[in-house]
């Protein structure tokens, strides 16, 4: 396979447009070629910078209207060259201070802030008051825009009843998503929530009560599926002693814990799960239990009330078996697994920086 094969394929591989067939040869290929690997690595990249900088593209050019927009209004001024060369080395010097996340019209007050500190000294009292009054008004405009766009982006209705039952994560980078079918007892919906505080709606597609586990689907137009998920899914077994590490949300932050396998049995001899050596809280459950190469071992679905630290997890093997039950039942619709992990030989704060754009706090609706 020529290098232009190899990028169409990977391209079509990340879109999942492939078979489970030709999913499992490209794996292979990857694993037995490093120079194959290393270019789908490097084509990975850079779609992913392309997508970064198209944002950045985005973000400036609603900067930019917002701009026009106050002109024309008359709440601003337009600058001279001389402010706007100064105004443009402070914006230089100071510019990773201002998150990217920041309003629009927050950002516009701040600038506004700058100038009057900068050339206070030179206006007159009375234009000082005056540019003094602008900014709060805009300041006020922007907190009242905030509050607008969080109301747009809560999903869940007011008065519902809400349980913060565990964790989840995606096994498609499409939307599915996987986690404990107890966390979603007596669920009438499913809202979940990301590392950043983003909602959206979600449908319980299916659900395996014996094996404790359950898939969700992301149900809403604000989510954008991903070009590719960072972790595998893993078939293998694990050896005791191996070091694992979690992901999750026992509280309204995603919380790291790291331990080690120590049984290859769950309570009670059940051969579907292992026993860990890890601390974890109740929001844990339906969270990824995770190797050192970047693979999904197992999900975590029971803590042991009598002994300090021990927990239990669902090997991953039982993902494939739970998809190939809904493929059966014609409820996949294009879901599909993959075992290559993207993260292998990163450090751990970069494997964790990557994961946990795919991990989500599942909030349950009464």
């Amino acid at each position: 396979m020529d290098q232009y094969q190899h990028i169409a394929a990977t391209e079509k591989f990340l879109r999942g447009e492939m078979s489970p067939d030709e999913c499992r040869v490209f794996e292979e290929t990857r694993r037995s070629n490093p120079a194959q690997d290393q270019l789908f690595v490097e084509h990975q990249l850079m779609l992913d910078r392309m997508v970064t900088y198209a944002e950045r593209k985005r973000v400036k050019a609603n900067l930019h209207d917002i701009h026009q927009t106050l002109q024309e209004s008359g709440d601003i001024q337009p600058l001279e060259k001389e402010v706007q060369g100064k105004l443009l080395e402070l914006w230089t010097r100071y510019r990773r201070v201002v998150g990217v996340a920041a309003s629009i019209a927050g950002v516009t007050a701040l600038l506004i802030s700058g100038i009057t500190a900068v050339f206070a000294p030179k206006a007159p009292i009375t234009v000082v008051e005056e540019l003094r009054r602008k900014v709060s008004r805009l300041e006020r405009q922007s907190s009242n825009q905030r509050a607008e766009i969080n109301a747009v982006r809560k999903k869940i209705e007011p008065g519902r009843e809400v349980s913060f039952g565990g964790t989840s994560f995606l096994i498609d980078a499409k939307g599915y998503l996987v986690t404990s079918a107890h966390v979603l007892t007596d669920a009438t919906g499913v809202v979940v929530q990301n590392h950043t505080g983003e909602e959206f709606r979600a449908t319980i597609v299916f659900a395996d009560i014996q094996r404790d586990l359950a898939i969700l689907k992301i149900e809403d137009d604000d989510f954008l599926p991903k070009s590719a998920l960072p972790y595998g899914i893993s078939r293998n077994g694990m050896e005791i002693a191996e070091p694992v590490f979690t992901l999750g949300y026992p509280k309204d932050e995603v919380v790291y814990g790291e331990g080690y396998l120590s049984a290859r049995s769950g309570a009670e001899g059940d051969t579907l799960s292992y026993q860990l050596s890890i601390s974890a809280n109740p929001g844990n459950s339906g969270g990824p239990v995770i190797n050192r190469k970047g693979e999904v071992i197992g999900i975590l679905n029971a803590r042991q009330a009598k002994a300090e630290g021990v927990v239990f997890a669902i090997r991953s093997l039982n993902i494939y078996r739970l998809v190939e039950e809904m493929k059966d039942q014609n409820l996949a619709k294009g879901l599909r697994l993959s075992a290559a992990s993207q993260i292998k030989g990163l450090d751990r704060i970069r494997q964790v920086r990557k994961i946990q754009d795919c991990i989500y706090m599942v909030k349950v609706l009464m």
